[in-house]
């Protein structure tokens, strides 16, 4: 979930109101107890983002406008069917942003705060970057506008799609109507996005829609529990410790790297990736997995 406009502040009083009724029923249910620190943390996260965000909107809606320029084709935004490109055209771009961000470790860098939580409540979808401006992930939109999508509708989708992401954060919501959930991102499918399971890791990108998610095969549907937070949790409640935590590793692995390479891949490699070996990615974890279950099949047989 990644607000970038002010439009996120009409809504702030249902967001605030569910959130509270979502506290409320935890407590009630003996759920809450040590959640209450990681929920301050949330909220003090998110009022920062929220306040960057709109700080440097005007700087994201002038470079969409300036690549508007050398637009190919004008889509007017007065006619429905533009919209319905945009919808598309917007959610095929977070797609790509998600799933890069989880496998490019400078970009995992910002976006690694709001897979912290080691809860999956509403306050978790608060989670958000301070830093994701800075490393360009606006950028992923950038083609919208030369295809000729007005950067008014382009900036106007995002904030919606945001919007839409905010209640997919949830326990409370189990399966909905199975053509719901084959078409559009659920709590269900998000909850295994949030998961650190092996099996769950980079699945399920998608921001309102799952059709990309099942045509580049990322898509996983929730057949086991999910454990929420990440492989190795950074267990603090301090937000500037969460927000900075993996810009400082990414620091410290640059600054004892021997060669260019090294660096380069520090930065553009996936998360976990080191030239010792001391930590994994995703792929050689599952492919660790695989391993250990072809073994305990052996050992059964």
């Amino acid at each position: 979930m990644k607000p970038d406009f002010e439009d996120i502040y009409y809504i702030l009083p249902a967001l605030i109101t569910i959130i509270t009724l979502e506290v409320i029923e935890m407590i009630r249910e003996n759920h809450f107890g040590a959640g209450k620190k990681s929920l301050f943390a949330s909220v003090c996260i998110g009022s920062v983002a929220i306040a960057i965000a709109s700080l440097v909107k005007g700087v994201v809606l002038y470079i969409y406008v300036w690549i508007y320029q050398f637009r190919l084709f004008t889509l007017p935004a007065d006619i429905w069917w533009a919209w319905v490109i945009c919808f598309f055209a917007d959610d095929i771009s977070y797609y790509w942003f998600h799933r890069c961000s989880h496998q490019i470790r400078f970009l995992w860098a910002s976006h690694i705060v709001h897979h912290s939580a080691q809860t999956f409540t509403l306050s978790t979808a608060l989670r958000l970057p301070w830093t994701s401006n800075i490393t360009g992930t606006f950028l992923f939109w950038a083609w919208m506008p030369l295809v000729g999508l007005s950067p008014v509708m382009i900036v106007t989708m995002k904030s919606l799609s945001a919007i839409y992401q905010f209640w997919l954060h949830t326990e409370k919501i189990k399966k909905l109507p199975k053509w719901f959930e084959a078409m559009f991102n659920t709590p269900s499918h998000h909850a295994i996005h949030h998961s650190s399971l092996v099996n769950h890791l980079d699945k399920n990108h998608g921001g309102t829609l799952m059709i990309c998610d099942r045509l580049f095969g990322t898509f996983l549907n929730k057949t086991q529990k999910p454990v929420y937070g990440l492989t190795k949790n950074i267990n603090s409640n301090n937000p500037f410790v969460i927000i900075f935590y993996e810009w400082a590793n990414l620091f410290k692995d640059l600054k004892k790297s021997k060669t260019f390479i090294d660096c380069l891949n520090f930065i553009f490699n996936s998360p976990g990736w080191t030239n010792n070996g001391n930590s994994k990615t995703t792929r050689i974890l599952r492919a660790e997995r695989l391993m250990n279950k072809g073994r305990i099949r052996k050992l059964q047989i």
